[in-house]
């Protein structure tokens, strides 16, 4: 295999035990071994060695994986299997090996910007956007996700910080930040390309708000790792929302709700930010925890991985609504655009399912 001495390393040394396996989201929905990084490591250990090809199934198996760091954040012995996987994905898209699926949100984004193959600003983000044209000092960054799958909620969150009087600026052809291929195909010249790109977009500005913490964690740490300066300062929406709770810009009425939160898991994990979004939730009524939370937390899906994944991704988002039920909880606050779109779809009639700024816009 072409990958590096280290995720040699991680696959080689990797014991097969089941200490990441309680935690693995996609394992857990499917109930397959096969989905768990324990086995992930099994098998491309098997390739390493030139016992079986990296083809046919493997390479399904690879894509299953969520990237969510769950399971580096639960060995003990400090192995990180996101490494490898990672670096596999980008061994079968250098050797030609990509699945048609992976090949046809590639081609969506060489042909439209984005994996989706959207092609038009939704009107209802337009609409809320059309006066933000305007150069500031600070650019909410929207992205990819938001745009194509949670444009009403997006809309939402700009029309929160106008009405707080936030001075902001939305482009409406924003660049993509690089966050899909990176999840697609790893260090790419492409990938590098489209981070370059969005990072001259950033550094117009003093400031950059991300409303989707995929794109803020890819800015803040895997922009580092390519040698992409960014001089603007990145915030993640939930740390800026605090910020303006704290300075009186925003003044919730605090409820008597009960609000449970769902981590995103680039945000708790690769970010370490857990407290932020609690202490905007605080303001607006009584915060209590999820089966499994803060830097332990369930990952609940994502609409990337619904493009190719949907039955899966609706086994792991119904899977999070069980979570809240079996903790006596009825509304879910999320901070994720992705993992919004797909709880919607799987959200049951006796719950409730909320983004952090509907939260506070609400208050």
């Amino acid at each position: 295999m072409l990958i590096s001495k280290k995720s040699k390393e991680i696959v080689d040394a990797c014991r097969f035990c089941w200490m990441c396996r309680h935690i693995c989201p996609i394992g857990n929905a499917t109930g397959q071994e096969r989905n768990t990084a324990r086995a992930r490591a099994l098998t491309l250990s098997v390739v390493e060695r030139g016992a079986a090809e990296l083809e046919g199934g493997i390479i399904d198996n690879v894509y299953e994986c969520a990237l969510c760091g769950a399971c580096t954040k639960e060995c003990v012995t400090g192995w990180d299997p996101v490494k490898f996987t990672k670096e596999t994905r980008n061994e079968i898209a250098l050797t030609g090996k990509l699945p048609a699926y992976v090949e046809k949100m590639l081609d969506n984004i060489d042909e439209t910007g984005n994996v989706y193959g959207k092609t038009e600003f939704c009107p209802c983000l337009a609409e809320a956007a059309a006066d933000l044209a305007a150069m500031t000092d600070t650019l909410f960054f929207i992205g990819t996700d938001a745009r194509c799958k949670a444009t009403d909620k997006a809309a939402g969150a700009v029309k929160l910080l106008k009405a707080a009087g936030v001075k902001f600026t939305v482009l409406a052809d924003e660049a993509d930040s690089g966050y899909h291929l990176d999840f697609l195909v790893g260090a790419a010249d492409e990938t590098k390309a489209a981070m370059t790109k969005c990072a001259e977009m950033l550094n117009k500005f003093k400031t950059v708000v991300c409303y989707d913490p995929a794109d803020a964690k890819v800015m803040l740490r895997e922009y580092k790792e390519w040698g992409i300066e960014v001089t603007a300062e990145v915030k993640t929406f939930t740390s800026f929302l605090a910020e303006k709770i704290a300075d009186g810009t925003i003044k919730p009425a605090k409820t008597d709700k009960t609000l449970y939160f769902q981590d995103p898991a680039l945000l708790a994990r690769d970010l370490e930010e857990t407290d932020a979004a609690r202490t905007v939730l605080s303001a607006c009524g009584e915060v209590k925890e999820m089966l499994l939370y803060g830097k332990d937390v369930m990952w609940a899906g994502s609409t990337l991985m619904n493009e190719y994944l949907p039955k899966v991704m609706t086994l792991t988002a119904s899977r999070r609504f069980d979570d809240l039920k079996h903790v006596g909880g009825k509304v879910m606050v999320t901070a994720s655009p992705s993992e919004y779109a797909v709880l919607k779809a799987v959200k049951p009639d006796d719950c409730e399912l909320y983004t952090i700024e509907e939260v506070v816009a609400g208050c």
